[in-house]
């Protein structure tokens, strides 16, 4: 027997990482078992389903690395592969259901099936729809004949409890008075999800189900209409959900959930991957960075976790930055960081600290603000977290920018010998005495080396936001500047730098 699993999102929105988390497991069990993974889009919902929606979801699964041997772009031996071109198949099995007993005609309102709900609810039933819904034979014939719209409904047992095996979770019970007389043929002829998946799962010999478990109470449906159709029943394998951080459902009112919005924050796809590989699943040896071959090595289905794994933007962004710093080399972070959309072969000279720095691309743009600005409007309260008193801080700048001035020799070793050395004559930390440096060039004291900043930015641009600093300080009264050039040329004296 030949392995197949299969991924069917459905086209109504944006690409999910949901769809991508349950597509990777899919994936990973096919190649382990030497088999095969196929793309279904299931697009029986006519009036949310959009090409727009299809197409942005091939292309979040391209771009994850995702490849599928099977699907509407690539065709395949059991095509087609869009559920909306396959209704001729659906309707005809629905009828077959109906012949058989299985199933019947539902020509309840809108009214009456709200009376049925509340009629259930008040008997303390489950307010699904059940009970009775059939009409007699000589009805259903006349009803037909005059074009009364209809919809067709499987039939579903009033007691006992449907046993469902689970390749995670082992025996489930589900007792048949919570499952509901499910609609299997809508009213513009196209079929539900249920019965859909079900016949297209068997057509496509699709020989195991991997999907989340919010369908675990889908699955004594699907089980009943597999016995009535006479077919074997694919194992099924319900994966657990992703959570919000606080434990919650993942869904967009608390987290981004789109592809696309990690996509666009500059998350590596080979990031987002090893991501979603860790929800619920961990490696032999537990390292939490790993390639997607890494993880299609060492993949058992057994090793999934049923807790409820957290997607937490956070340690994505971490673990993201892992990528970064250790995958790509200077070059090619520069090409990545373009084919973003931000260019920042301006600053090649700078690019080995920025890499080292960045946990996502989008994180680039804000931090090199700095290096293609002029004036950075500083005030007192960005130097407050400095060590130093304002004052102190004050006259830091105000030295260090005599010293540049008189500086011809523009670089890296020699802005760094003149600050430690002014720094120990002044008795000055060097942490201490560069963070005022920091604010007035960078604008804050999160910054990678300064001195290299001050090095790529050049001495005029150095000079005028040293003297911007000090300004932001307050600067110096006539009299307190006469006391602060006394207090440098004695500093100068011991120091000649």
């Amino acid at each position: 027997m030949t392995v197949r699993t299969r991924i069917a999102p459905s086209p109504t929105g944006d690409p999910h990482v949901g769809t991508a988390y349950i597509a990777l497991f899919n994936l990973c069990f096919a190649r382990q078992q030497g088999g095969q993974f196929v793309l279904r889009v299931e697009d029986t919902d006519q009036q949310r389903s959009t090409a727009q929606s299809e197409n942005n979801i091939l292309e979040a699964m391209r771009w994850l690395g995702l490849e599928w041997d099977e699907g509407p772009d690539i065709g395949g031996p059991f095509g087609p592969y869009r559920q909306s071109e396959r209704q001729p198949i659906y309707k005809q099995y629905a009828m077959q259901l109906v012949e058989s007993g299985h199933a019947f005609y539902c020509f309840r309102s809108p009214a009456e099936l709200d009376n049925i709900r509340n009629e259930r609810k008040a008997q303390g039933l489950n307010p699904g729809i059940k009970g009775q819904l059939e009409l007699p034979k000589t009805e259903v014939d006349r009803r037909l004949s005059e074009g009364e719209s209809y919809v067709i409904r499987m039939k579903v047992p009033d007691e006992g409890v449907c046993i469902v095996n689970d390749l995670l979770r082992g025996v489930i019970e589900i007792d048949w008075a919570q499952v509901d007389c499910q609609i299997l043929l809508k009213s513009d002829g196209m079929p539900t999800y249920h019965l859909a998946n079900v016949i297209d799962d068997h057509l496509m010999e699709i020989t195991h189900v991997i999907r989340g478990e919010e369908w675990i109470n889908s699955a004594p449906k699907h089980q009943l209409l597999y016995e009535y159709f006479g077919w074997d029943m694919p194992v099924l394998c319900h994966m657990p959900l992703l959570r919000n951080p606080d434990k919650s459902k993942l869904s967009k009112r608390k987290n981004p959930t789109s592809i696309n919005f990690y996509r666009s924050l500059g998350v590596m796809p080979e990031a987002l991957l090893n991501y979603l590989g860790r929800m619920g699943w961990s490696m032999p040896d537990e390292q939490e960075k790993f390639s997607k071959q890494e993880m299609l090595d060492q993949f058992a289905i057994q090793r999934v976790s049923l807790g409820g794994p957290v997607f937490d933007l956070v340690k994505l962004r971490w673990l993201n930055s892992l990528w970064i710093r250790e995958n790509l080399t200077d070059s090619e972070f520069e090409d990545r960081v373009e084919q973003w959309g931000f260019g920042v072969s301006k600053y090649k000279p700078l690019l080995g600290q920025i890499r080292s720095r960045a946990e996502v691309f989008s994180d680039v743009a804000p931090m090199t603000t700095f290096l293609s600005s002029g004036y950075l409007e500083l005030t007192e309260a960005h130097f407050a977290s400095g060590r130093l008193s304002l004052e102190d801080q004050k006259r830091v700048l105000q030295f260090y920018l005599w010293l540049c001035e008189r500086e011809q020799e523009w670089n890296r070793d020699r802005l760094f010998e003149l600050a430690k050395g002014l720094a120990g004559h002044m008795e000055f930390k060097m942490g201490d005495f560069m963070h005022p440096v920091f604010v007035a060039i960078a604008g804050t004291a999160n910054s990678w080396s300064i001195i290299d900043s001050m090095t790529f930015l050049g001495p005029d641009m150095v000079r005028m936001r040293l003297r911007e600093g000090v300004n932001s300080l307050g600067g110096f009264s006539k009299k307190a500047m006469k006391k602060v050039e006394k207090e440098f040329a004695s500093l100068i004296a011991h120091f000649n730098p």
